[in-house]
């Protein structure tokens, strides 16, 4: 647990010292990237707080525009009190106090185009963000994941993901095999990504589109029900020397693979 240390002059602690009706809903995002992300997306902010110490960047001058442009005010303080703030992590001089993030329906996800990735029960902050910011990269219409046993959208995640997260839809649902039968009868086929006896290889599928892309959480894998409701289990093939990869970096490879070959039919 952090340390806390007396106010000083000009460091703005008294100004954070709020009623707490007014601070049930603030989140603090930290690290450039995310912040310059979560300015630039939908989510409310309330004041972003530079340390008087942080080093100028491109970033940060976007950071201090994008404030600007949407009417958000930039307090300078004294990066200890950052670090009071948010505790043992890198955020790089900035910090900023926002609205909670807002999860998408599940309409907004069907209605797009690409690949929608469920995740089943994935816990990791550091793999959901990597994993978010791969499905961005490689157009996917959006994320799915449990409402039960799996990380939600938090602070980390947004970091991890360098802000992905503020321009992909992502749906919390509360029964996820449900969800995938619906998306089943709309058209979609349901891939999931795991190894076993009754998986083929990525690399020589042709895979089926539209699609889910289903992810397991590392270990178990995929859960039992879930992987009943999929079409066709995949599996990368990789050296014997590893036991296997992430969930992060396999989904990424699944990612890439289904965007080639929807661009190859295209």
């Amino acid at each position: 647990m952090p340390t806390h240390r007396p106010a000083r002059p000009g460091s703005g602690r008294a100004d954070r010292e709020r009623p707490r009706s007014a601070r049930v809903h603030v989140e603090l995002l930290y690290g450039r990237n995310a912040v310059r992300e979560s300015l630039r997306g939908p989510r409310a902010i309330h004041r972003v707080l530079l340390s008087d110490n942080a080093r100028p960047d491109d970033r940060l001058q976007e950071i201090v525009a994008f404030c600007s442009a949407r009417g958000a005010s930039v307090q300078r303080v004294d990066r200890a009190d950052l670090d009071d703030r948010v505790g043992p992590v890198n955020h790089q001089g900035v910090v900023a106090e926002t609205g909670p993030y807002r999860y998408a329906d599940m309409a907004d996800l069907v209605g797009r185009a690409g690949v929608i990735v469920a995740l089943d029960h994935l816990q990791d902050p550091q793999n959901i963000g990597t994993l978010i910011r791969s499905a961005l990269a490689f157009s996917a219409a959006g994320i799915l994941i449990p409402s039960d046993r799996a990380a939600e959208i938090t602070p980390a995640v947004v970091n991890a993901s360098s802000g992905a997260t503020e321009h992909l839809p992502i749906a919390r649902v509360t029964n996820l095999v449900r969800e995938l039968d619906r998306l089943k009868e709309g058209g979609r086929w349901v891939v999931g990504l795991d190894t076993g006896p009754d998986s083929v290889s990525l690399a020589v599928t042709r895979l089926p589109l539209p699609a889910v892309l289903v992810v397991g959480a590392e270990g178990p894998g995929i859960g039992r029900l879930v992987r009943e409701r999929c079409d066709l289990i995949v599996a990368i093939p990789i050296s014997a020397a590893i036991d296997s990869l992430n969930a992060a970096t396999a989904a990424s490879i699944a990612l890439f693979e289904l965007e080639r070959q929807r661009l190859e039919d295209a």
